[in-house]
């Protein structure tokens, strides 16, 4: 009997690509032999930190081995995802649903970053085609000129992750139609580049509906990077830049601020959404 106890006690309970395994391997080495899986050509990621070195197991531990270069399936790709982002956040965010109100510099940067973290519903809102001027800073290529940017960002979403569910309307948001265009949509990400459509678009969702709204203001230029910064102004209402350096003549949109203010604005997204 005591025996019995002692082998039980032996065992770890860990996850191992999604599924729960019972092992007595002390480290990653071990859990590989014991389980016939090669190392080689392989990536191992333990609690969201992928490694190459014989990292202890304790018992709950998070462990997924990944083929390099090999295709998975829906499950599988899901697994990987969750392994190599921080434990827990994946689940978190699998069932948010998140609408993106303008595709430019911020918009198309903002989605992408969601779509890699495994936000599974996104609504993509615009009403223009990409143009030459855009890939200076937008996430489109040369092969996507003239394509509406509802399309062209749902087609690179799709070649990251093509289980997300990914909607989209081609249309200029207006008071009339915003309140339709958000339905179902419980976080607002407002990118817009014209004043007066972020003023009309933060007044309507925050005086009519109870959804979350994040918005921007202030990323033009080359000004310092750690001026942009994101600011709680209510529950309710986050507002990602540095409130003051807006596009104008001499000072123009480029790639680096516009997307560290796009990463303030995804990363409030999961802030709202995990806690």
């Amino acid at each position: 009997m005591d025996n019995n106890d002692d082998n039980i006690n032996m065992y770890k309970s860990i996850n191992y690509n999604g599924r729960i395994i019972k092992t007595t391997a002390c480290n990653i080495y071990e859990l590989s032999d014991e389980l016939n899986v090669d190392r080689q050509n392989k990536v191992i990621i333990k609690n969201g930190y992928q490694t190459d070195e014989n990292l202890k197991l304790s018992d709950g531990d998070i462990v997924t081995i990944i083929q390099k270069g090999v295709m998975p399936d829906k499950e599988q790709l899901k697994e990987m995802m969750r392994a190599r982002h921080t434990p827990g956040v994946y689940d978190a965010v699998k069932d948010a649903k998140v609408a993106i109100m303008g595709l430019g510099g911020l918009g198309s940067n903002i989605a992408i970053m969601l779509a890699r973290t495994g936000v599974g519903h996104l609504k993509l809102v615009d009403f223009d085609i990409v143009e030459p001027s855009n890939l200076n800073r937008q996430q489109y290529s040369i092969a996507q000129l003239g394509k509406r940017k509802t399309d062209a960002l749902k087609e690179i979403i799709n070649q990251i992750n093509p289980f997300l569910d990914i909607k989209t309307e081609f249309v200029r948001v207006t008071e009339k139609n915003v309140l339709s265009i958000t339905d179902g949509y419980d976080i607002v990400c407002e990118a817009f580049d014209k004043p007066d459509a972020k003023v009309m678009l933060t007044q309507c969702i925050l005086s009519q509906t109870d959804k979350v709204l994040i918005a921007a203001s202030g990323m033009a230029g080359i000004e310092d990077s750690n001026a942009v910064k994101t600011r709680k102004v209510t529950d309710r209402f986050y507002v990602c830049g540095d409130g003051m350096t807006e596009a104008k003549e001499g000072r123009g949109l480029m790639a680096p601020r516009v997307t560290i203010c796009a990463a303030h604005q995804a990363n409030a997204v999961l802030d709202v959404i995990i806690k």
